[in-house]
């Protein structure tokens, strides 16, 4: 039995969702505000919306975003996956363990300022040996991976961690093999997991701002990096357009985890 919670708890769990929502939603309301110029309500209008499709910059920072997400999230994905199984299944003793979880904790935590001053030092000395690494989509894309790969690896090994260790044997007096244990048995317990790694990890990347600022070069402009440098011209409804177009893809996806991980979960129960 749970306790009834205390009014005032209630009403700071609504005042913080409120702040959380209640800016999102105006960026939604002056996004189809068909008074360009000040805050006043000039009435309804998709207009800013039809400008910003037919903007060529847009849709090329659009589909650099796409590339890029897309990309990255399919490398991190395979690679944290492969790595979140290695630290699981190998019998590390305690202080390699150890450093393992640290490790992979540190990305996470560590500012993005820091990361992508590392990351352009890196580039840098690099740089220096092969042309390929500058500023551009290459750089985006590993930068990406850097940075979403701990991200994975720990949804996955969340994942590996709730799955009993007993599963495997049977699985092995089952299917003979280890390889078929683990696809016929395991993977498909796993499959949550990693989908729901690979979805967090499309999300960062789609918003990244910092480490991209850092990185990109003049041709591989994505939608943060373009929101930004049409900032400094002023707000204006296109960019309530854009974010607002930003923001419902990152909510949409977020939701659609959601409801996978939640439909995976029913299925089990049953």
């Amino acid at each position: 039995m749970y306790k009834k919670s205390s009014p005032l708890v209630i009403i700071i769990s609504y005042i913080g969702i409120a702040l959380l929502y209640i800016p999102l939603l105006f960026i939604a309301l002056f996004s189809v505000n068909a008074n360009r110029h000040g805050q006043t309500w000039g009435g309804f209008t998709f207009d800013w919306y039809v400008k910003l499709f037919s903007n060529d910059l847009v849709q090329q920072a659009t589909l650099n975003s796409i590339i890029l997400a897309v990309t990255s999230t399919i490398i991190a994905t395979v690679f944290g996956t492969l790595l979140a199984i290695g630290i699981h299944r190998t019998p590390w003793n305690k202080k390699i363990r150890s450093f393992f979880d640290y490790s992979i904790n540190i990305p996470v935590v560590t500012p993005d300022i820091l990361m992508a001053i590392a990351l352009v030092t890196v580039f840098g000395l690099f740089r220096t040996f092969l042309p390929c690494f500058e500023p551009g989509m290459l750089t985006l894309i590993i930068s990406h991976v850097v940075f979403q790969l701990s991200f994975v690896v720990l949804v996955v090994l969340g994942r590996l961690s709730s799955i009993p260790k007993d599963q495997i044997e049977a699985a092995r007096d089952l299917y003979a093999t280890t390889s078929g244990a683990w696809f016929r048995v395991i993977f498909p317990q796993l499959l949550t997991g990693i989908i729901a790694g690979a979805l967090l990890a499309f999300t960062l990347s789609l918003d990244d701002f910092i480490i991209s600022f850092f990185v990109s070069g003049p041709t591989s402009q994505t939608l943060p990096l373009y929101i930004y440098g049409s900032l400094k011209r002023g707000i204006s409804p296109e960019i309530h357009a854009l974010s607002t177009l930003v923001i419902t893809l990152t909510l949409g996806i977020m939701l659609l985890t959601l409801f996978y991980n939640q439909k995976k979960s029913k299925g089990r129960n049953k």
